[in-house]
């Protein structure tokens, strides 16, 4: 079995996760920096992605049971949600229908091609869904996958900074805009945070998910 890509992921986030506990700066986000890291080996070493990812296959199993321990938090944190249940609700369909608008108006602003529009207003949800709706909706897959990590990869690297420079204490509400907006990857980071804001970042991960796959079809042709 070549585990070419378990080490080298591995040895690198680890490694980048130290330092990052020495010296806690978004600049030195230990995912951001493993990415970066493992696109430059992979060129240098002319190594394919396809090779890189077959040997990394088992963290990509790992990624489901990962997104499926998010409901442990979320049990435990159940009786402060259903107590914030209308705010939550509230903030899911703002947050959702700003991603969606912010997108598609920006790139309208600079008079980008509608495919690019149609690929940009699915950036916040995760990648498996973000893909099913940008097809339906005429946007490339492809395109919209890249666009969904670097979101991911923005709020994980800077979410609770930004959190932090405007002023925002409230866990759920913390939890609420880092999920609705970053998915996964932001729920990764604010979950080593706070427990509860992590719980509302995963519940806020897959509502909006859903939010969106139903809404962004409906309305996309009115928008672009």
């Amino acid at each position: 079995m070549n585990v070419f890509g378990i080490f080298l992921t591995l040895a690198l986030y680890s490694t980048f996760s130290w330092i990052y506990s020495k010296r806690r700066t978004p600049l030195l986000n230990p995912v951001l920096l493993s990415i970066l890291t493992i696109s430059i080996i992979l060129k240098v070493g002319d190594i394919s992605y396809e090779r890189y990812m077959e040997s990394a296959r088992f963290l990509s199993f790992l990624l489901g049971p990962a997104v499926v321990s998010l409901a442990i938090p979320l049990y435990k944190q159940i009786r402060i949600i259903k107590e914030y249940s209308k705010e939550i609700a509230i903030g899911i369909i703002v947050g959702g229908s700003v991603a969606i608008l912010s997108a598609v108006y920006i790139l309208k602003a600079f008079h980008a091609p509608e495919i690019l529009q149609r690929s940009f207003a699915p950036k916040s949800i995760t990648t498996a869904i973000a893909m099913g709706v940008s097809e339906k909706i005429g946007g490339i897959p492809a395109l919209t996958a890249v666009l969904v990590i670097l979101t991911g990869i923005l709020g994980n690297a800077f979410a609770p900074e930004l959190l932090n420079l405007f002023g925002i204490k409230d866990r759920v509400a913390r939890g609420l805009a880092t999920g609705v907006s970053s998915h996964g990857l932001g729920t990764a980071r604010i979950i080593l945070e706070d427990e509860l804001s992590g719980a509302v970042s995963g519940l806020a991960m897959a509502l909006n998910g859903v939010y969106t796959a139903f809404v962004l079809p409906a309305v996309i042709n009115f928008l672009v």
